[in-house]
C-alpha cells in the first residue's frame, strides 16, 4: 500500500483551508471511476477542479492497491517533459530505458490511479501519453483535470459546475446550507474569527454568492475582504463593479468574466506596490520563499525591507497562500491567479525581471551543486528538488534569448548531479541537448556540457552518442588548453570503455584522469572518479574496489561529505561481500540507508535491501531474506531495473533466492516474498534495519 500521507506530501493543497460542498460531484466521481478507465474533470478556471480531484483521489485510495499518484502539470511548459514528470511521481529511475516503455512496463500489471492535474496547456501530449498507458496497462485508471476534454475513446467527462447559490429570500437555514454560502462563511471565518451566517447577514451573503455565480475562487477572493471591509460595503462594491461591466444588465456577465471581474476587483484593492509584487511573483511556478522574493522582486518601487509586509498583504487578500515548510514559509499562487498576474507585466519590466530571475537561479544552481564534496550535500539536493519548477522556467527563459542561452546551458550543466540522483536523465538530457544546439560556439560552457551530456548518455546506454560528445569535448578542451575538461573527458572515456567490457583500458583511463585531478587539486572530481571506478571494478577486482572505496571514505571524512561517503561505504560493502566478509558488508549497508532515505534514492535503497537479503540468507534467516528480496523487488520494478542486470549483483541474488526457496518451500517463500513486496519503501527500510 502507498504511504498514507502520499497525496498530502507530494501534492499539497494550495492552502490549509477546509473542503466545502461538492457532495454530488464526489458521488458522481465515485460512481464513474469503477465504470471507466479515463475520467476527465472539466470546467473553467477557478471552479475547483484540482481540489475536487485531490479530495476524490483520497476518498477512493482504498480501491487502488498499487497506489494513487498525482502529477501536477501546471509548472510544465513543454510536452516533452510530461513523461519524465510522470516517472518522477511514480518514483521511477529511468536508467537506460526509454521513458514511455518504462512507464508502460511498470504500470502493466498494477491497479493504480494516476491523476494528471491541469492538462489544458499540454493537451495533445497528455492525450498521447494517456492513450499509450491505458493500452499497455489494462488495470490502470486515469483521472485528469482540464478546461478541455482529452478527446480519447472511452473518456468519461464530468463537467464541474459552480457551487449552488442561494436566493436571498430563502429562510436563513436554507441559505446557510447552500454550498456557495458555506464556502463564503468558512473562508470569512478565517479572516474574521467568529463569523457566522445569521438572520442579519444571510440575505447579503446570498446576494454576494449569487453575484459571483458560485465560482469558488471568486468567493474566496471576496471573503478575504472581510478582514477590513464590512459585509454590506463588500456587497455594494461588488454590485458597483459588476453593474459597470454589464451596463446595468447583471445577468449578462459570462462566468469566466465574473472571475475576471473579481480578480480585477482584488487587483484594484491592492496598493500599487502589492500589484507590482503580484505580477512579479507570478513568474514563480514553484512558489517562492521570502529571501528569493526579496532578491529578485525588490526593484524600482519595491524596497527589500517592504517585501515581507507586501507578501502578508497579498496573503490577506487570498492572492498568495503561505505554506509552512521545514525551512520556513513558501508563498504560492493558484494557477489562475498566477496567469492573471503575469498579464500585468509589461514587456520591458518582464525582460528586466527575467534577467534578474535567470541570474538568481544560475547562481543557485552553481551554489547547490551536489557533485561538490560539502557537508550540506543533502540540503542542496532538497533545495534543487523544491526549486525545480522555477529552475525550469529560468532555463527556458535563457533559451528564449540568444544572448542568454549560454547561461541556461550552465544551469542545466550545473544540475547534472541532481539529474543523475533524481533519476531524471531524460529531463537533464532534454535541457542539455537543447542548450548544446543553441550554443554551438566553442567555449567553457559548451566544453563542460559535452562531457556532462556524455556521462548521462552512458547511464542511458547510448554509447555512440556519448562517444561523439566525448570526442568533441576532448578536441575542444585540447584546443583551448582546458586541462580540467580534458581530464573529465578522459574519465568519461574510461566509463565508456568499462561499459563496453574493456575493463583494463577503462580502469587505466580512469586512473589517468584521477591522477590529473589530484595534480590539479580538484578533490570533487577525484571523489566522483573513485566512486565510479570502485563500482565498475568490484566484480573483477574486489580488493581494488575496497581500496578505492577506503580512499574515498578518507576524502569524505576530511571534507564532511555525507552523500559521497554513503556511496563510498556502499562500494566497500559490495567489495566486502565479494571478499566473503558478510558481516562487514552488512555493517556498511546499515550506514548508507540514512542519507539515501533523505533524498529518496531508490536506486541506492533497492541495492541496500538486496544486499541485506543476502546477509540474512547467509545467517540462516531465510524468511527474512525472502521478505527483503520481495521488498527489493518492488523497488527494482519501480525504477525499471533488475538485480540480474548488475554484474556485481546477479550471482548473489540468484544464490540467495535459491537458498531461501529450498529452505522455506515454495508456498512459505512466496508468502514472505509478497509480504515484503507489499511494504511501502519507508517500512521496508525500517524492517531491513531491524535486528533479528
Amino acid at each position: 500500500m502507498p504511504d498514507q500521507d502520499l497525496l498530502a506530501r507530494d501534492h499539497p493543497p494550495t492552502d490549509g483551508s477546509s473542503f466545502v460542498g461538492r457532495k454530488r460531484e464526489m458521488a458522481e466521481v465515485r460512481r464513474l471511476l469503477p465504470r471507466t478507465r479515463l475520467l476527465t474533470l472539466t470546467g473553467p478556471g477557478g471552479v475547483g477542479k484540482t481540489r475536487l480531484a485531490l479530495r476524490a483521489a483520497r476518498a477512493v485510495r482504498g480501491w487502488f492497491p498499487d497506489g494513487v499518484e498525482v502529477v501536477e502539470l501546471a509548472t510544465l511548459e513543454e510536452g516533452g517533459l510530461l513523461g519524465p514528470a510522470v516517472a518522477a511521481a511514480l518514483g521511477l529511475r529511468q536508467g537506460d530505458r526509454q521513458i514511455i516503455p518504462l512507464l508502460a512496463d511498470y504500470l502493466a500489471d498494477k491497479r493504480t490511479l494516476l491523476v494528471l492535474d491541469n492538462c489544458e496547456h499540454l493537451l495533445q501530449a497528455c492525450a498521447d501519453l494517456v492513450n499509450g498507458l491505458l493500452r499497455a496497462a489494462p488495470r490502470l485508471c486515469v483521472m485528469t483535470t482540464s478546461r478541455h476534454r482529452l478527446g480519447l475513446t472511452g473518456e468519461q467527462v464530468l463537467a464541474i459546475p459552480s457551487l449552488a447559490v442561494a436566493d436571498e429570500h430563502d429562510p436563513v437555514r436554507e441559505i446557510a446550507r447552500c454550498e456557495a454560502v458555506r464556502l463564503f462563511s468558512d473562508r470569512a471565518a478565517t479572516v474574521n474569527p467568529g463569523f457566522t451566517v445569521n438572520a442579519a447577514n444571510a440575505p447579503t451573503i446570498a446576494r454576494i454568492s449569487g453575484r459571483l455565480d458560485g465560482i469558488p475562487l471568486a468567493i474566496e477572493l471576496a471573503a478575504a475582504r472581510l478582514r477590513t471591509t464590512p459585509i454590506d460595503q463588500l456587497l455594494r462594491e461588488l454590485d458597483d463593479r459588476i453593474t459597470a461591466l454589464t451596463g446595468g444588465n447583471t445577468t449578462a456577465l459570462p462566468r469566466h468574466q465574473t472571475l475576471r471581474a473579481t480578480m480585477d476587483w482584488s487587483h484594484d484593492l491592492c496598493s500599487p506596490a502589492e500589484q507590482h509584487l503580484w505580477a512579479r511573483l507570478a513568474t514563480f511556478p514553484g512558489g517562492v520563499d521570502l529571501e528569493t522574493a526579496e532578491e529578485i522582486c525588490a526593484v524600482g518601487d519595491i524596497a527589500t525591507e517592504d517585501v515581507f509586509e507586501l507578501c502578508a498583504g497579498l496573503v490577506d487578500k487570498s492572492v498568495l497562500t503561505a505554506e509552512r515548510t521545514g525551512t520556513g514559509t513558501r508563498y504560492r499562487m493558484l494557477d489562475s491567479i498566477r496567469a492573471y498576474g503575469r498579464e500585468h507585466l509589461d514587456g520591458a519590466e518582464e525582460r528586466r525581471l527575467l534577467e534578474r530571475y535567470c541570474a538568481y537561479y544560475r547562481a543557485l544552481a552553481q551554489r547547490c551543486r551536489i557533485d561538490r564534496m560539502n557537508a550540506d550535500q543533502l540540503d542542496r539536493f532538497r533545495v534543487l528538488r523544491a526549486e525545480l519548477p522555477n529552475l525550469r522556467t529560468a532555463i527556458e527563459g535563457c533559451y528564449g534569448r540568444p544572448a542568454s542561452a549560454p547561461a541556461g546551458l550552465e544551469i542545466a550543466t550545473s544540475m547534472w548531479g541532481f539529474w543523475l540522483l533524481a533519476g531524471a536523465l531524460s529531463e537533464g538530457r532534454h535541457w542539455l541537448e537543447r542548450g548544446l544546439d543553441l550554443v554551438p560556439a566553442p567555449g567553457d560552457t559548451r566544453i563542460t556540457a559535452l562531457w556532462v551530456d556524455a556521462l548521462l548518455a552512458l547511464y542511458q546506454r547510448e554509447i555512440p552518442g556519448a562517444l561523439a560528445r566525448i570526442d568533441e569535448c576532448r578536441r575542444l578542451a585540447d584546443a583551448a588548453g582546458d586541462t580540467t575538461a580534458s581530464a573529465f573527458a578522459t574519465m568519461v572515456s574510461g566509463i565508456a570503455a568499462l561499459s563496453t567490457g574493456d575493463g583494463r583500458r577503462g580502469l587505466a583511463l580512469m586512473k589517468e584522469a584521477r591522477d590529473r585531478h589530484w595534480a590539479a587539486g580538484d578533490l570533487d572530481a577525484v571523489g566522483l572518479n573513485l566512486y565510479l571506478a570502485s563500482m565498475f571494478c568490484v566484480s573483477e577486482d574486489p580488493n581494488l574496489a575496497a581500496a578505492l572505496g577506503e580512499e574515498l571514505v578518507a576524502l569524505c571524512d576530511a571534507r564532511d561529505a555525507p552523500l559521497f561517503r554513503a556511496y563510498a561505504l556502499f562500494a566497500i560493502g559490495i567489495a566486502s561481500w565479494k571478499q566473503g566478509d558478510w558481516r562487514q558488508a552488512e555493517a556498511m549497508m546499515r550506514q548508507v540507508s540514512a542519507p539515501w532515505t533523505v533524498i529518496e534514492d531508490r536506486w541506492g535503497l533497492a541495492q541496500f535491501l538486496e544486499v541485506l537479503a543476502w546477509t540474512a540468507g547467509v545467517r540462516g534467516a531465510q524468511e527474512r531474506a525472502a521478505r527483503l528480496l520481495g521488498a527489493a523487488d518492488r523497488v527494482w520494478q519501480e525504477i525499471g531495473f533488475s538485480p540480474t542486470q548488475l554484474p556485481y549483483h546477479v550471482a548473489s541474488h540468484q544464490r540467495c533466492e535459491k537458498r531461501a526457496q529450498e529452505a522455506l518451500g515454495a508456498r512459505a517463500f512466496s508468502a514472505a516474498f509478497h509480504g515484503g513486496a507489499r511494504l511501502a519503501l519507508a517500512a521496508a527500510v525500517a524492517d531491513a534495519l531491524r535486528e533479528d
